[in-house]
C-alpha cells in the first residue's frame, strides 16, 4: 500500500482540491405548472408526477 513519504503542504492540498467542483442540479419544467423542479421528483408547487396528482398541495 502506498504511503506518502512527506507531509503535503496546505497550499498543495488546497490547490489539488480546487478542482473538486460541485455541479448544479439539473432542473426541468413541470408539465402542468411549468415551474422548475428536479427530474424524477414530484413537483413541489403543484404536487404532480408523471402527469398524475400524487401530493396534496
Amino acid at each position: 500500500m502506498a504511503v506518502p513519504k512527506r507531509k503535503m503542504s496546505r497550499s498543495n492540498t488546497r490547490h489539488r482540491r480546487s478542482q473538486w467542483k460541485a455541479t448544479a442540479p439539473a432542473l426541468v419544467a413541470c408539465d402542468r405548472c411549468h415551474q422548475p423542479k428536479l427530474g424524477h421528483i414530484a413537483c413541489p408547487s403543484c404536487g404532480t408526477y408523471n402527469r398524475r396528482q400524487v401530493l396534496s398541495v
